[in-house]
């Protein structure tokens, strides 16, 4: 299995980075600026603020493979990010999360299986994979589970003990 942490990356603004970069857990969340779920946005912030300090960091994963529901440049994503839901989160590049360019950090998120046990494609934009400080997969989350929904907040906690 490949080390999920160390999979090369790009932030948003296109610097070389990887999950490494942060030293606790991470939940990675496929984002779209033009969707019915892109309200997330205020609870993945929320998570980010109110976990911070505890090690977790939230990184969002711009994706326009769903009804083309990304379409902006990075510039666009970043300036509609920060004044419309205050993110204070990292961004990474746009990426391809299904398909033949998956991305290969979503080729590993993708082996792990939701609640009822089901691996495989991204069902739509805000699905949700909470990684432990090692890199394994602890949590995956539907796109309709909210970021402060009992599953995902439980989830933290147990994770950061």
């Amino acid at each position: 299995m490949t080390d999920i942490k160390n999979i090369p990356l790009h932030t948003l603004a296109g610097e070389p980075t990887s999950l490494a970069a942060f030293a606790g857990p991470v939940l990675v969340v496929n984002v779209a600026s033009k969707c019915g779920l892109t309200p997330q946005y205020a609870g993945l912030e929320k998570l980010a603020e109110d976990y911070r300090d505890r090690g977790l960091t939230v990184v969002g994963v711009p994706c326009n493979q769903f009804m083309g529901q990304e379409p902006g440049t990075a510039e666009e994503i970043a300036t509609f990010c920060s004044t419309t839901y205050g993110v204070t989160f990292p961004l990474l590049e746009k990426t391809d999360v299904n398909g033949d360019d998956r991305h290969p950090l979503y080729a590993e998120l993708t082996r792990a299986e939701d609640a009822e046990g089901t691996a495989g494609d991204i069902q739509w934009n805000f699905e949700k994979f909470l990684l432990d400080a090692d890199g394994a997969v602890v949590g995956r989350f539907r796109p309709r589970t909210e970021p402060d929904s009992d599953e995902v907040v439980g989830a933290i906690e147990k994770v950061l003990g």
